[in-house]
């Protein structure tokens, strides 16, 4: 969808200076915090937990899913059963979450359970293109140690994407 299509006056970017694009992006940001699309400095895994959200409150048979509160550790969402969701953001072509603080180290793990499910949203252009979902007990046998992050995080190798609950493609 193009500004035409949304109804929007065209504006040519490519004529813009970086000045005016700048502006652009901060009345665009803001109206997006205004709507409620995103609550952090963090675009990109906003966009991705409201896509995830959205997508289960809307799809048949899914969880109905509430953000949690802001800066409620460990968890992005809860179903309205009481699971926990973790939502991680990538961006196409990438393959690789950013990391999940908490768990400890290789050395000294830590097992508690911070939450039932673990979303993957796959953002093209900030579209979503593919929803993944992985167990607790999944997500505890794929975390790979990031030594420079020193922290876990995901890859979607085809044995990750095997192991996947739900494997959905969004039709946007």
């Amino acid at each position: 969808m193009n500004l035409d299509e949304l109804g929007a006056k065209h504006i040519d970017i490519d004529k813009l200076e970086a000045d005016e694009l700048w502006k652009l992006y901060s009345e665009v940001h803001e109206k997006l915090i205004e709507k409620n699309e995103i609550r952090s400095k963090n675009i990109t895994g906003d966009r991705g937990e409201q896509a995830a959200i959205d997508f289960y409150n809307n799809t048949p048979n899914l969880p109905k899913l509430q953000m949690a509160p802001p800066s409620t550790q460990n968890i992005d969402a809860i179903s309205v059963k009481g699971d926990r969701y973790s939502i991680k953001t990538i961006t196409f072509p990438n393959k690789t979450t950013g990391v999940f603080h908490g768990y400890g180290t290789p050395e000294n793990p830590i097992y508690d359970k911070k939450f039932e499910y673990l979303i993957v949203v796959v953002l093209k252009s900030f579209k979503p293109i593919m929803i993944y979902e992985f167990s607790w007990e999944d997500f505890y046998t794929l975390k790979k140690w990031h030594s420079t992050m020193r922290a876990y995080n995901i890859t979607l190798t085809k044995y990750a994407l095997d192991k996947a609950k739900l494997q959905l493609k969004v039709n946007n």
